[in-house]
């Protein structure tokens, strides 16, 4: 496996990272999950701008543009051969001796970027999955695609543990996402999901579905869900870059409207497939 690390491609054996580097330490820096089908990225431009805002969020400086980071990463898929997966990068603020304060400007942030496996979670697509609700203990810079996951991570697991696919998370009394997806609910047609602000992060497969309701005439409302209207949904669904559209079936024991996959989330499904289709074209 071929591995980029500040703009070189190495083998993995021969890539080490340095235990001061404050990505290690403080969790300081921000990554992507970029989708690969058919050897082509899905949806580029948008992970780049993502990635891009959240370092500035941050404060780091990235010496690299836009189109640099591109031509890097199509090389990356290109040397690993990969034609179906994901490639994960990610920036930290660099290495130093560890203390909370910023170093100076003679510490270089450090770039890696790496392919993972990635495949379609047909079943769940087919089939439809369970969440397990629970309290939102995250930070207040969701926007942020942060390395600081374990809030995350705990809702996760937490949700494993309850024989559920993925958490739902809620502040209070509002519904804001799941711990790697975005949550949507089905009322008379109409599909909400939480306003893409600081409590959540504005997944760039949400930017997507939102375009694809916008061209093909799906009214898509960002309006907060309360945890008391998940009881008379018709239907549910989440999105990642790694789910794409998957419907819910269930939430902790309570059926999401009859208990199988509706026909909004069956339609965004036809339409995201087709949308795939079309940036490979595209791109080709």
């Amino acid at each position: 496996m071929y591995i980029l690390l500040n703009g070189e491609f190495k083998q993995k054996n021969e890539v080490s990272i340095d235990v001061e580097d404050r990505g290690y330490q403080f969790g300081d820096g921000v990554y992507e999950v970029i989708r690969v089908y058919n050897g082509s990225y899905f949806a580029m431009k948008e992970h780049m701008e993502r990635f891009i805002r959240s370092a500035k969020e941050i404060k780091i400086v990235i010496q690299h543009s836009a189109e640099e980071l591109t031509g890097m990463l199509n090389e990356l898929i290109q040397k690993n051969q990969v034609h179906d997966g994901a490639v994960y990068m990610q920036i930290t603020r660099g290495v130093t001796g560890r203390k909370h304060l910023f170093p100076g400007k003679d510490v270089t942030p450090q770039i890696v970027a790496y392919p993972i496996p990635c495949s379609k979670p047909v079943k769940e697509q087919e089939k439809g999955i369970k969440l397990y609700l629970m309290e939102d203990i995250r930070w207040l810079r969701c926007d942020i695609k942060s390395l600081n996951l374990l809030g995350n991570v705990l809702a996760k697991q937490e949700a494993y543990e309850n024989a559920a696919y993925e958490a739902l998370l809620h502040r209070g009394e509002y519904i804001t996402e799941g711990s790697s997806s975005n949550f949507y609910g089905v009322k008379n047609g109409t599909i909400y999901t939480h306003p893409a602000n600081h409590l959540i992060l504005n997944g760039v497969t949400r930017m997507k579905v939102a375009d694809l309701c916008r061209k093909n005439g799906l009214t898509l409302a960002e309006e907060r869900l309360k945890v008391d209207d998940l009881k008379t949904l018709d239907e549910a669904f989440i999105t990642s870059t790694t789910s794409e559209v998957i419907p819910v079936t269930e939430i902790d024991s309570m059926k999401v409207g009859e208990g199988v996959p509706g026909p909004v989330a069956r339609e965004l499904q036809r339409l995201f497939e087709e949308m795939i289709i079309n940036e490979e074209k595209v791109i080709g």
